[in-house]
């Protein structure tokens, strides 16, 4: 009977003990909490999507709070987000555009060849190791397997008659099917842009025209009806300043593959 007291007493003392030592060193060691990190941390949406730049929500909060990211670099969140946590940093929130994905390709199944029939893995990502880069005879086109939308948290794009398209109401612009795309076809634009150039080859024209009945052919049209500046040819493809660009459509009438678009926001 002894012995069972002695070893209750043994057990009772070490853990007396060590309950002593974890306090001790509890305090020793504590991390301080930042509050602001924290109520920033609440207010973004979690998604961890890494289009801010940074690792996920956590470090986002972390920088936003040492103030070495702006309060407003959620692009998921957002300008109800930026406002929300520019109050807890007691700051203003800076302007900034909103943006959407958009894809460099017009060359649907209706316009763009196709070298042979593909029947392998589905993947764009994939497309690098089989011959041509792809059955699409165009090695700049949107190959349309779709890894962007697998990519894509917020089922904002689709892949329709064979090349990716982009819902930009559902876009956060968080960048993930631009990182995606082996082709680097997506860019982030802005939401409001009143024109787009639909292709990215850099081919010359008369190539361009023996695979896609739609691409641009480098002829420079355009930069002869621009006054401001805004659309310029490089490597035989067209690009559009969006900075100086006012929307007023020349370079869309005049292009003679309309492969400039117009759109209404």
């Amino acid at each position: 009977m002894s012995g069972i007291i002695i070893a209750a007493a043994v057990v009772g003392i070490t853990g007396i003990l060590i309950g002593i030592f974890l306090g001790v060193a509890g305090d020793k060691f504590k991390v301080e909490v930042d509050q602001k990190e924290v109520d920033i941390r609440a207010e973004l949406p979690g998604n961890n999507c890494g289009g801010c730049g940074y690792a996920g929500c956590d470090g986002l909060a972390a920088a936003i709070a040492k103030g070495e990211a702006p309060v407003n670099a959620c692009p998921v969140g957002g300008a109800p987000v930026g406002a929300k946590i520019a109050a807890i940093m007691g700051t203003e929130v800076a302007d900034s555009k909103r943006m959407t994905a958009f894809v460099k390709c017009a060359g649907d199944c209706n316009k763009a060849k196709e070298n042979y029939y593909y029947s392998g893995v589905k993947e764009c990502t994939q497309m690098p190791f089989v011959p041509n880069g792809g059955s699409k005879a165009c090695t700049y086109g949107c190959m349309g397997y779709g890894s962007c939308v697998k990519a894509c948290e917020f089922d904002a794009i689709h892949v329709v008659d064979g090349i990716a398209v982009v819902d930009k109401e559902k876009c956060k612009a968080c960048g993930k099917c631009v990182a995606t795309c082996p082709r680097n076809l997506i860019e982030l634009i802005p939401y409001d842009a009143p024109l787009t150039v639909n292709c990215a080859s850099k081919d010359k024209g008369k190539d361009v025209m023996a695979v896609c009945s739609t691409g641009c052919i480098g002829c420079m049209l355009c930069t002869k009806q621009c006054e401001f500046g805004a659309i310029t040819v490089e490597n035989n493809i067209a690009h559009i300043d969006y900075d100086k660009c006012t929307g007023c459509g020349k370079c869309a009438e005049k292009c003679p593959k309309k492969i400039i678009t117009r759109h209404n926001n």
